[in-house]
């Protein structure tokens, strides 16, 4: 086929397009607020108190924002992270007040300890036979099932398991089904990279670790045969849903875990955002056509949702269009 010249024949042949349902939008709930908070390493982005989450899910509904993802900063933390299974906890309020007002949007809730945990980790941390403070596998599954129950009883539709455990899926499966909550489906951080580009979501969300780091449980950014397994293993103990994180830099990821079956997510992370935004601020690139040139070859990639923070302006600039 010869290459059209012509404007008006080339949105025909466009063979990937970004529309509003590809879009989930990530919330920040903070327990401590009682008005948004500008989050200073995303401009543009808030924490919200939970008496205002409902408004801001409604407004992105209007918009034509199906799906959002929450995360909780809660008021008390401690080494255990009761505070993240608490029935009256940040995201389980959370949840009831949009189920309440917006039935049909689909909430999904991050399933992680980080934010919850006075050292920032992501589950159960205790000694290792080398004598290291490391995260201990199988007491944090424990406190994972604890976390995706309390959530599904919530009225979540999506548990969303963050924490890179052996097992992880698998149990979540069993203690959900164990629950009576079947229906509620497991979209896995199936792939999730140790990268340089979470800095900004740490102050958004008030998990930074107090020693080490999360190399031990997070992927090496150089290992692809790994990535390609851990999401296989996910597919296999029950995962609805397949998530590859960080989205731009990992798009032969995407692509290789788009062959496995299952729908997959690309989460366009914290780094990514503010990346764009600083780089547009200073007029170096422009803010629009970068977000859609972004996203699109991440949809191109295999990705059938994407996580982005730029959801609401996606939204705004596709009804301009």
């Amino acid at each position: 086929m010869r290459r059209s010249r012509k404007r008006n024949i080339q949105p025909l042949l466009r063979e990937s397009t970004i529309v509003k349902t590809d879009l989930v939008a990530p919330l920040f709930v903070d327990e401590n607020l009682a008005d948004p908070l500008p989050i200073m390493a995303m401009p543009g982005q808030f924490r919200y108190p939970v008496s205002g989450i409902a408004r801001v899910a409604e407004r992105l509904w209007n918009q034509g924002i199906r799906a959002i993802l929450l995360f909780g900063i809660p008021k008390n933390k401690d080494p255990g992270a009761r505070s993240a299974y608490d029935p009256d906890g940040v995201v389980q309020q959370a949840v009831r007040k949009v189920k309440a007002v917006l039935p049909a949007m689909v909430v999904i809730t991050d399933v992680c300890a980080c934010e919850y945990t006075t050292h920032g980790h992501c589950g159960i941390v205790g000694e290792m036979h080398s004598g290291d403070q490391d995260l201990l596998n199988d007491p944090s599954l424990e406190l994972m099932n604890q976390i995706a129950t309390s959530h599904a009883e919530a009225g979540a539709d999506i548990v969303a398991p963050s924490c890179m455990l052996d097992g992880m899926v698998s149990s979540i499966r069993r203690a959900l089904d164990d629950a009576g909550f079947s229906d509620v489906l497991i979209l896995s951080y199936s792939t999730k990279f140790a990268s340089a580009l979470y800095g900004p979501f740490r102050e958004a969300a008030g998990s930074g670790y107090s020693f080490g780091d999360r190399t031990t449980y997070q992927l090496n950014p150089g290992n692809r045969r790994e990535a390609v397994l851990e999401s296989r293993m996910d597919m296999e103990e029950g995962a609805d849903i397949l998530m590859v994180k960080p989205a731009g830099l990992y798009l032969d990821i995407l692509a290789d875990i788009a062959t496995l079956g299952l729908p997959v997510a690309a989460y366009q992370v914290s780094g990514e955002y503010s990346m764009i935004k600083a780089a547009a601020a200073n007029g170096w690139i422009k803010e629009r056509e970068t977000v859609f040139e972004s996203l699109t070859c991440i949809k191109r990639a295999g990705a059938d949702l994407i996580i982005t923070y730029f959801a609401a302006d996606v939204c705004r600039w596709l009804d301009e269009e």
